[in-house]
């Protein structure tokens, strides 16, 4: 693990490139706010930014990176497949309109957004063959996946020839996935952390709030802090800019042993799962 300017460390993937541990995310920021957040979390030292088609903003994001005059190579960027777009020649078509939003000629990084196991006859695995294509032709640095199981990426493994360079899931105190987290270590997959604090669930935990007022700090930046030490790659989202930056100063202060031990005794297993669960996940954006 190697540091940025800016105190942010980053991670070497399987292929050789590297993403800054932390990031910006702009789930369920509305494209007219997205411009905006964008450039305050680059203001602020960001220099990951975590979107997706499905979220609608990607053309926010380009908008902004455009505009804050820092060189494009210097910002890695991170788009998804929309779900309704796994055919070869749909994704296709999506990844060109992608960087057409972002207004750039490559993503640093393109996932499958969800594996969708109940819809295209299961068939995820065509899916990432073109996502092989991009990889090989310049248009995705790397390529990964979201929301895989354990069993989708042994299919992946037995069936296709590029191992993912990450895995992004749903991965907080309340749920911290492990099995799917521990095939990753295991086999070269970086776990990146979506709803890191739970959606803000975790904020009025008890044990959470004892060692955030014992350091002087929150518990967002608490649990985010925990998150890095795992090695996860994170990305909290925000509009209020006080809290962007609030989530990027995550490296001035050390979590003890017995606080991050007190961290991971909070996993509830299933029952802390907060969104849905990739195995029946059908969700098709009209």
């Amino acid at each position: 693990m190697t540091s940025l300017p800016g105190v942010v460390p980053t991670v070497e993937l399987n292929d050789g490139h590297t993403i800054p541990q932390l990031g910006f995310g702009v789930f369920l920021i509305p494209p007219a706010e997205t411009e905006r957040a964008v450039a305050v979390a680059l203001e602020t030292g960001y220099r990951h930014i975590d979107t997706a088609e499905m979220y609608g903003n990607e053309q926010g994001v380009g908008d902004a990176v455009r505009a804050s005059g820092i060189d494009r190579a210097e910002i890695f960027i991170t788009s998804k497949l929309n779900n309704g777009f796994h055919e070869p020649e749909e994704a296709r078509w999506a990844m060109d309109r992608t960087l057409g939003y972002l207004d750039s000629d490559y993503v640093d990084l393109f996932l499958i957004h969800w594996p969708l196991p109940t819809l295209y006859g299961g068939d995820f695995v065509s899916t990432w063959k073109v996502m092989e294509q991009f990889k090989a032709d310049g248009r995705a640095r790397s390529i990964g996946v979201s929301n895989f199981q354990v069993a989708h990426l042994e299919r992946l493994a037995a069936e296709t020839d590029v191992v993912p360079a990450v895995n992004q899931v749903e991965l907080h105190p309340y749920f911290q996935n492990k099995d799917v987290d521990a095939y990753g270590r295991a086999h070269g997959i970086h776990t990146e952390a979506w709803a890191p604090i739970a959606q803000g669930k975790v904020m009025d935990d008890p044990a959470l709030e004892e060692i955030a007022e014992r350091l002087g700090k929150s518990v967002a930046q608490v649990v985010l802090r925990w998150h890095i030490d795992r090695g996860n790659i994170v990305f909290p989202k925000s509009t209020t800019h006080s809290r962007i930056r609030e989530n990027f100063e995550l490296f001035d202060f050390q979590l003890a042993p017995g606080d991050t031990e007190k961290i991971d005794a909070l996993d509830q297993g299933e029952a802390g799962r907060d969104g849905p669960n990739p195995d029946v996940f059908d969700y098709i954006p009209a």
